[in-house]
């Protein structure tokens, strides 16, 4: 899997015949989302009754999920290829699960247990991002909530790891209240938690602070080992690198956007936050990778998010 975080990472790629990805878009990275690239909502602000660290909780999982209220921030590090900073403004709060998705609330859903290191509470890892989004529409379902994606042309058939499928949103679902995968930008507003440095704990990140390389530690550890962000979130930094909804691409300029949900087409999907096996600076609040979305790595899970 190609990284573009300048970190050493061991993956495994799964081979696989005819493989094949789509997630049509409208015309670009803002505006009308067609079928899944754009604008992601109609309506803008957040909820009169909803405030920062509010939370629900999963039915199924018991996954706890925290308020995230819409904003503007900058995005992006100078320092950072492919990551020129430029302002965003998202126009619809949301809420984040407050830890990567578990190897217990995964196997709760899907029945399987594919993760390099054992542990309910550990995050899961070598899931593929075609799992992650499968994952995401069988939450939904369990939860009684409207699924956001629409998944045709599965490979294989039944059975995990996917390798290939065809991943649409239209456009009512993206205002729909079921659980995806956060758009680069929200992950990276939610990651940011307020603050302005490269990391949300300030210049510096230790490996006391996050579960990074260089600790001694060669594993993947329980979700909330470490502490949260200052808007509630656990292991932004490190643990496991985590799959956004993104085709990646270079951020096309200094301009501002609205509502960014990346590439309307690609090959790589992008992933964020660095994990047990990279250094701290790969670890940063803006801090990009990218992997062919059949990739499969024990350094590589998810989080989700969802509408109110």
């Amino acid at each position: 899997m190609k990284s573009k975080f300048g970190f050493l990472a061991i993956i495994a790629i799964i081979a696989i015949i005819g493989f094949s990805t789509t997630a049509c878009g409208g015309d670009g990275n803002d505006g009308d989302p067609g079928n899944g690239n754009g604008n992601p909502g109609n309506g803008n602000g957040n909820p009169g009754d909803l405030s920062l660290g509010d939370t629900i909780t999963s039915t199924t999982t018991g996954m706890v999920l925290t308020y995230i209220p819409a904003d503007t921030f900058t995005m992006g590090q100078e320092d950072i290829s492919g990551a020129t900073p430029h302002l965003v403004t998202l126009t619809r709060g949301f809420y984040m699960a407050k830890n990567p998705v578990t190897q217990a609330q995964y196997q709760a859903i899907t029945g399987q247990s594919p993760s390099n290191f054992s542990g309910e509470n550990l995050p899961v890892e070598r899931v593929t991002w075609f799992d992650a989004v499968e994952f995401c529409n069988k939450l939904s379902i369990e939860d009684g909530l409207t699924s956001v994606y629409t998944i045709t042309n599965r490979e294989p058939e039944s059975g995990y790891p996917i390798t290939s499928a065809t991943v649409t949103v239209t456009v009512p679902n993206w205002n729909a209240n079921g659980y995806r995968l956060p758009t680069e930008a929200e992950w990276e507003f939610a990651c940011r938690a307020g603050t302005t440095t490269p990391w949300s704990t300030g210049n510096s990140l230790s490996t006391s602070q996050a579960n990074v390389g260089g600790g001694g530690i060669s594993s993947t550890t329980p979700v909330g080992s470490y502490a949260a962000n200052p808007w509630g979130l656990f292991d932004m930094h490190g643990n496991v690198i985590e799959w956004c909804w993104d085709f990646y691409e270079a951020y096309p300029g200094s301009g501002p956007r609205t509502d960014p949900v990346g590439a309307a087409s690609g090959s790589n999907r992008v992933y964020r936050g660095g994990g047990w096996t990279n250094m701290a600076g790969g670890a940063r609040s803006a801090s990009r990778g990218n992997g062919s979305p059949d990739s499969l790595s024990y350094n590589l899970g998810f989080r989700v998010v969802r509408r109110p």
